[in-house]
């Protein structure tokens, strides 16, 4: 089905009876708690589980599945993220999901914060439209399967021992992601190279504050098999950020620095790419004008995730052949995946060929 017959599709289903009975559609939130497989530790926090806000948008009988990971470092949680949309319900049933661009205006409107929130009501009602279309939301976005990425699979900080061993769990996967940011960054990546020579990717996290700290790093890490570098210093240091790029060996990836699609014209001169992530900008739309307004820029393009199911996992999936790396692996490290969506094969990302997001309840 190209795209004419998408808008055929929906412009017929949107005049049907059932689209009009406001009474037929259900908004539910329920916050659900991931487990983690391992004690997860960035220089931000160390946690053996997240709370996620998950959303169910029903409407004519097809059900759309949202989740939003909110983190502290944006100062959110699941509680007041559920709080945040559960304040526009009468906005959110009474509202027409084909008139999404006008549901979600109205929403980012009403709620200045609450991105994760945002999140998880744009997932929910994309992976609706999805459904009702018959169309994997790849196809509805005019992209092909086959261009998705390699994932990373991350290694949060641990003692050596423990670094070893989660490396080698991680033998299916071709590439690793490396949490750093801590005076154990080198004995961080003495332990990965003992168990594996695999390309690295490596995040600070924002956890070197000195400039000249950063630089010694970065080039160390050149020396020792590394493809790029995640945020190494605190998003409020842009200057300091220039002067490591311009000094940088490796390229330099915006995480924490890039939240908003307006962020990004700034960050030209202090990074190379950016790393785009549905719970930092408000859901699938924003992420998609992320990635456009990067490669506009001539910026490198990543999607990431934060500990999510694979509810937002696939959600972000589903746009990355359009992007230059990927970092999608949330939820290979929970034990309590409520879904199947995305999968990996040799270390590639196989997207679900079913309608909206393609996810099947476990």
């Amino acid at each position: 089905m190209n795209r004419r017959d998408l808008f055929r599709a929906a412009a017929a289903a949107a005049v049907t009876p059932a689209i009009a009975g406001a009474a037929e559609t259900r908004f539910e939130t329920e916050i659900v708690r991931l487990k983690l497989r391992h004690t997860w530790t960035t220089v931000m926090s160390s946690s053996e589980f997240r709370d996620v806000l998950y959303v169910r948008y029903t409407r004519d009988g097809i059900t759309g599945h949202g989740e939003g990971a909110p983190i502290v470092r944006y100062k959110e949680d699941a509680k007041s993220a559920q709080a945040a949309l559960e304040s526009l319900r009468s906005l959110i049933l009474g509202a027409d999901p084909w008139e999404y661009e006008k549901l979600m205006a109205r929403v980012f409107h009403e709620l200045p914060a609450a991105w994760a929130a945002k999140s998880a009501l744009d997932i929910a009602v994309m992976d609706w439209a999805g459904q009702k279309l018959g169309v994997p939301l790849y196809r509805y976005f005019g992209l092909d399967p086959h261009d998705a990425p390699v994932t990373t699979f991350s290694i949060g900080i641990d003692n050596p021992a423990m670094t070893r061993d989660k490396v080698r769990e991680a033998a299916p996967y071709r590439v690793l992601k490396i949490k750093v940011g801590l005076d154990t960054d080198e004995a961080t990546i003495g332990a990965v190279r003992a168990a594996t020579d695999k390309p690295l990717r490596v995040d600070a996290n924002e956890g070197w504050t000195d400039k000249e700290v950063a630089i010694r790093k970065i080039e160390w890490l050149a020396k020792n098999g590394v493809e790029f570098v995640e945020q190494p210093m605190p998003a409020d240091r842009l200057d300091d950020m220039r002067w490591v790029h311009e000094r940088s060996p490796l390229p330099l990836i915006a995480d924490e620095s890039v939240l908003r699609p307006s962020d990004i014209p700034k960050l030209l001169g202090a990074f190379d790419g950016i790393n785009v992530k549905l719970d930092k900008c408000g859901g699938i739309m924003e992420a998609y004008r992320e990635i456009q307004i990067a490669k506009a820029l001539g910026m490198k393009t990543m999607l990431g995730c934060m500990i999510s199911s694979s509810v937002t996992v696939t959600a972000a999936a589903h746009l990355s052949p359009l992007v230059d790396y990927a970092d999608l692996d949330g939820n290979l490290l929970i034990s309590n995946d409520p879904f199947a969506g995305v999968t990996v094969k040799d270390g590639k990302l196989v997207l679900p060929d079913r309608p909206g997001l393609g996810l099947v309840a476990v």
